[in-house]
């Protein structure tokens, strides 16, 4: 099971290479999709292996003609990351990016902060400026999720 719990971003790394190489995201433009559960420190490196990947081997990769731009294109355009301890995630926001990045509670699963949440994600957040704690807290989950806060 602790092998299990300290890789359970695995899934969530295989999925998102999946969907970056499908041409789903090409094709559907307006899809989001939001991992959970599987925190964010593994994105940067990802990214980086994807568009690596996509420049130097898209014509035997059989993507050459799926996806027209490099894969990170479509991750900035439609796809959030969630976490709740991950450090290192927030270390690598300029990567990340700020606008794909949501800290999540992950309530009332084995794995949550709680009941510690509000200060893990203060400690999270220490050093970021009020702007992107506001992303990372909220703005970029009603973003997401298409929110009218204001009615």
């Amino acid at each position: 099971p602790a092998v299990q719990a300290s890789l359970s971003f695995n899934n969530a790394m295989a999925s998102m290479m999946d969907f970056l190489f499908s041409g789903v995201l090409v094709k559907f433009p307006r899809l989001t999709l939001a991992y959970s559960e599987g925190q964010m420190g593994w994105v940067p490196y990802a990214l980086e292996r994807a568009d690596d990947v996509w420049r130097e081997h898209r014509a035997w990769g059989g993507v050459k003609d799926l996806i027209p731009e490099p894969p990170s294109t479509y991750y900035r355009r439609q796809i959030y990351c969630c976490f709740f301890r991950d450090k290192h995630g927030v270390a690598s926001l300029d990567t990340i990016g700020e606008d794909n990045a949501m800290f999540e509670t992950d309530y009332p699963h084995v794995d949550s902060t709680w009941p510690h949440t509000k200060q893990v994600a203060s400690d999270h957040m220490a050093g970021l400026s009020d702007q992107v704690t506001y992303k990372l807290l909220r703005g970029n989950a009603i973003r997401m999720l298409g929110l009218d806060l204001d009615r």
